[in-house]
């Protein structure tokens, strides 16, 4: 009876492990839920690669299937300059014939075209109905995009939403059963650790490289050189990664994810040697939000810090920063922010998130990204050489509460917005005006040729003086000139903009 017992329950569990019909969710492990509340746990994984491999065929061979070539194109778009002014000068000398059909448009200003574009990049399938994720600047600007799965299946995809300050994008494509990785946790990632960069280099086929974790926690400025907060925390390897890999998957010998390949340092825009791959911790937070919000939730410490990086000594002195300082140095602690509330003062040394070093400032910026506000957290600082823990710490978004933020009007024109302060204005010789930073993805990249530098002074006919002006006019009119300067030019330049369309009027 014991054998039959033994034999019925072993013949019931083979079945169902091994030919039973797989009832699966449409997210990772069969669940309903977003499939990056996951984090994949196999026991024994913890050493797996503490030895290297003989050959990393396993590996490719779990990844390959996960890792589809995204394949996008950018219609050719017309946009208006800056020649309002001048045009009306002209028009009251010549008459309108005087101008051509470049010079014709509503609301005025010279249209010119820009040529459409192709591009390619690599993506990763994260989970079994479709949701990839991927590269912002893969997807940026892109009018189509087309997937293609390892099996040569191609599929037509939407964007999802778009973290510019991560460099990430989901996609979706209209699929079942489709294959997917899963997440591992690029906490335990070391340097040293073998691992494979996976993707569509140089419009190749799927391109399997392997090398190791070179560092951790690199800072290269690729993202900040377009976004006030972007957030730069790179695992950096020396797999080979070439144009074409962003938005591929970088997996460990497991055949994990463990980051999404990003970047590369090189001189002449080939690999030279090294690449730089989100970790995923970060990675499952932003997709998270963007599946779940449409946009990332950030959370912010409150603190004000000066990077050491990019000082002198004499410069470090001046500020009281050591260099071999193993933390993140307050500079200020603003009243309304979550370290205000915790007791944090200039001067801290904060070292420690929930528990997690926070030597640099790249490693303590991807621990608090990790978060949204309302969350709670632990932070340890050292003050007077004496290190302070203080817990259940709550994170506040960048307004000061715990509400979630919804993509808001100004989003939609893809810069950093900066009320002047009145200092600055004075200087100017102006009331006030809203300074563009770092124009990156948005209507004005894609329907002017604003450049960073300018400076808002009225829109829509209507005076504004801070972030907050330009916000209620953007509210009001979908179709809106903007009128400002450059400080380092002479002249009043506009520029304009149509928030329900693809091209300026």
């Amino acid at each position: 009876m014991l054998i039959s017992t033994a034999t019925a329950f072993a013949s019931i569990f083979v079945y169902s492990k091994y030919f039973a019909p797989r009832q699966a969710g449409p997210y990772q492990n069969g669940s309903n839920n977003i499939p990056v509340n996951y984090t994949s746990y196999m026991p024994g994984t913890e050493t797996r690669n503490a030895t290297p491999p003989t050959d990393f065929q396993q590996a490719a061979k779990i990844a390959l299937p996960g890792v589809v070539h995204i394949k996008t194109k950018i219609n050719p778009r017309q946009v208006t300059n800056n020649l309002q002014r001048r045009r009306s000068i002209l028009q009251d000398l010549f008459g309108d014939d005087f101008f051509g059909d470049e010079f014709q448009g509503e609301g005025g200003g010279r249209r010119y075209y820009i040529p459409g574009q192709m591009a390619s990049g690599s993506g990763v399938l994260i989970s079994d109905d479709g949701y990839i994720v991927t590269n912002n600047h893969v997807v940026d600007q892109a009018d189509e995009i087309n997937v293609t799965l390892n099996n040569y299946k191609t599929y037509k995809a939407k964007v999802v939403g778009v973290d510019p300050n991560t460099d990430l994008a989901v996609i979706k494509i209209d699929v079942h059963n489709a294959p997917y990785l899963l997440y591992g946790n690029s906490d335990d990632v070391q340097v040293g650790q073998w691992v494979l960069a996976v993707g569509y280099p140089l419009n190749l086929e799927t391109t399997v490289t392997a090398g190791i974790v070179s560092a951790k926690a690199r800072t290269i400025g690729i993202n900040k050189r377009n976004h006030r907060s972007a957030i730069e925390s790179f695992i950096q390897t020396d797999a080979a990664v070439n144009q074409g890999n962003s938005g591929g998957a970088l997996i460990n010998t497991a055949g994990e994810l463990i980051g999404i390949n990003s970047a590369i340092a090189s001189p002449t825009g080939a690999y030279a040697g090294y690449s730089y791959a989100i970790p995923v911790n970060l990675v499952k937070k932003v997709v998270n939000d963007l599946m779940k919000y449409g946009n990332v939730q950030r959370a912010y410490l409150g603190i004000n810090y000066i990077d050491p990086m990019g000082l002198s000594d004499e410069e470090l002195r001046a500020h009281g920063i050591r260099r071999d300082l193993n933390g993140v140095m307050v500079q200020a602690v603003p009243g309304n922010g979550a370290a205000a509330a915790a007791g944090i003062e200039k001067g801290d040394i904060i070292t420690k998130i929930n528990g997690v070093s926070t030597p640099s400032i790249p490693e303590m910026t991807e621990q608090i990204a990790r978060y949204k506000p309302g969350d709670k957290i632990s932070i340890s600082y050292l003050r007077d050489n004496k290190e302070y823990t203080v817990n259940n710490v709550l994170l506040k978004n960048e307004d000061g509460t715990t509400d979630i933020i919804k993509t808001s009007v100004l989003d939609k024109l893809g810069a950093d917005l900066i009320s002047l302060e009145k200092a600055d204005a004075a200087r100017l010789g102006i009331r006030g005006g809203v300074y563009v930073n770092n124009v990156g993805s948005g209507l004005l990249k894609r329907q002017t040729n604003m450049k960073s530098g300018f400076v808002i002074l009225k829109a829509g006919g209507q005076a504004v003086t801070s972030v907050d002006d330009l916000k209620k006019v953007l509210q009001k009119q979908s179709k809106v000139q903007l009128e400002g300067m450059y400080p380092d030019y002479t002249g009043v330049y506009y520029y304009n903009i149509d928030l329900n369309g693809e091209e300026a009027f």
